[in-house]
């Protein structure tokens, strides 16, 4: 990848130019590197892999192409705003289209509820499944919208850098019954048994048990209804590459495999970092899109952390790992959706073994992306690309996925072949699988967890790790593991929160 040569150090008043360095080029580092480019910023991201997009990163195989982690965009005008701020339209760059239906989610039964931003539609969806649930259904859905006023509107970019901040919005925690899960929030709404894990499956999106994460989370059900779901023509990795060239048309950079192997410091004060070559890099000011445990644990070696130590971290909820298995097809599936949300036998006691009881099931539920539903450019002419993604536990877990993952993706092959893609054996040509322990390894990511913390009432706003760092000055945190969280909306709202905790670079210079 070619990249542009940084700016010079003197800014057009005559003023040095302060250099932030971004480490990791995630969606949360590259929406941080262009509000800090916007804003006056030289910067550096860096990037350990050879490609950009670290979940978002984009596998190609044999003419098919595997967008390795996000694929649903449920809140374009954060992009859009990122794209305005470089005097762009979002739009010329990128061919984002609306799903319909968002998910088509199979029961295993063989029933079928398909979601989309249509409220009479969902009426009838529901009344389908149980006609005295609609009333319910509707009461839900006005109860999300207060949800998502407050809990995205109001507090998703707002810095909790003070226990004060954290006081002030207790009183409407309390009122949007915020100590509650999902799962008992919707079941106070929907008696039915599979429309209450149709409408509280979203938080294992971002990497939260509907048993346990706060219902807060319950947003989202609005959230996508007024947004809608969206896609990339291209794949995510389309607007990963958009991202890219924002940066470098800023006369910033992004410079791959640079792994970064520590953050400098002068006293308590970031001041630059070591790449594992040797490289050191002088910043002002150091943005961190690593995992959030991998930066405290294993980035600052000489700084004696008082808040996020070892044992706190170790002792935290962290959230479940995934296996996802990557396979083009040389037939078309014309039946499956772009989005499905395919149900084993058992919720509840399934999600108590990934999360609580850390242990691998038999059975699993899956998210089948089949992209090339809607842009057949992802494969070969008259071919699918897909992934199945299957929450798992983290690497506490007693599994040896160098043995077992062929396994599992044997297991996980046998059911789809037995229910939405006949013949799938004979007509798989590409493949490639990821675990756990393959999050650890090239993702740095803590335990293996895909979400790093689990958004648990306790691990909330004031309560989650701050984006300006407790630890050392000038050291900023963006992605999962800090405020607002996981998913595509949540990291490029971690970047937006440094507008208000990162100074002006007129200050820095």
């Amino acid at each position: 990848m070619t990249t542009s040569p940084p700016r010079t150090d003197q800014a057009l008043s005559g003023k040095r130019q302060p250099h932030a360095v971004v480490i990791g080029s995630g969606f949360g580092g590259l929406a941080a590197a262009v509000r800090l480019g916007a804003r006056g910023y030289r910067v550096t991201v860096l990037e350990k892999l050879d490609k950009p997009g670290g979940r978002a990163y984009v596998h190609e195989i044999d003419g098919y192409k595997f967008d390795a982690g996000p694929t649903i965009i449920t809140a374009p005008f954060l992009l859009e705003e990122l794209w305005e701020m470089c005097g762009r339209r979002f739009a010329d760059d990128i061919d984002l289209r609306p799903m319909d239906p968002f998910y088509r989610i199979r029961f295993h039964t063989g029933e079928v509820f398909d979601t989309n931003g249509d409220a009479a539609f969902m009426r009838e969806q529901v009344r389908r499944f149980s006609p005295s649930d609609v009333a319910g259904y509707d009461k839900y859905i006005a109860e999300s919208e207060k949800i998502f006023n407050v809990g995205f509107l109001e507090l998703g970019h707002v810095p909790f850098t003070h226990w004060q901040d954290m006081a002030r919005i207790v009183p409407k925690m309390v009122a949007l019954q915020s100590y509650r899960s999902v799962w008992s929030m919707v079941s106070s709404y929907v008696k039915d048994e599979r429309l209450r894990v149709a409408l509280s499956f979203h938080p294992l999106l971002i990497g939260g048990n509907p048993f346990s994460v706060t219902s807060i989370y319950a947003l989202i059900s609005y959230l996508e209804r007024h947004w809608g779901v969206h896609s990339a023509m291209g794949g995510t990795g389309a607007i990963v590459q958009g991202l890219v060239s924002l940066i470098e048309g800023q006369g910033s950079q992004v410079r791959l495999n640079a792994e970064v192997a520590e953050i400098t410091t002068s006293g308590r004060r970031a001041n630059g970092v070591r790449l594992a070559s040797g490289e050191q890099i002088p910043a002002d000011i150091v943005v961190s899109n690593a995992d959030l445990a991998w930066t405290y644990r294993n980035l600052l070696p000489s700084v004696e952390r008082k808040h996020w130590t070892d044992r706190k971290l170790e002792n935290a909820h962290h959230s479940n790992g995934l296996f996802v298995w990557y396979f083009g097809t040389k037939k078309r599936y014309e039946d499956v959706q772009h989005h499905s949300i395919l149900l084993g036998p058992r919720y509840r006691g399934l999600l108590d073994d990934i999360f609580k009881k850390k242990r691998l099931a038999d059975d699993f539920s899956l998210y089948l992306h089949r992209p090339t539903a809607t842009d057949p450019s992802l494969a070969p002419e008259g071919c699918d690309t897909f992934y199945a993604l299957s929450p798992v536990p983290h690497l506490d877990a007693d599994v040896d996925w160098s043995t077992h993952g062929e396994v599992y993706r044997q297991a996980i092959e046998d059911y789809l072949s037995e229910t939405v893609l006949p013949d799938l054996k004979a007509n798989v040509t590409v493949s490639r699988v990821t675990t756990p322990k393959d999050f650890e390894q090239r993702l740095f990511s803590y335990k293996g967890a895909a979400f790093s913390l689990e958004p648990v009432l306790s691990q909330s706003a004031w309560l989650r790790p701050h984006n300006q760092s407790e630890e050392v000055e000038r050291l900023y945190i963006v992605g999962a593991g800090t405020h607002p969280g996981a998913g595509v909306p949540g990291v490029i709202s971690t970047a937006r929160v440094l507008d208000r905790v990162v100074p002006d670079a007129s200050v820095i210079a």
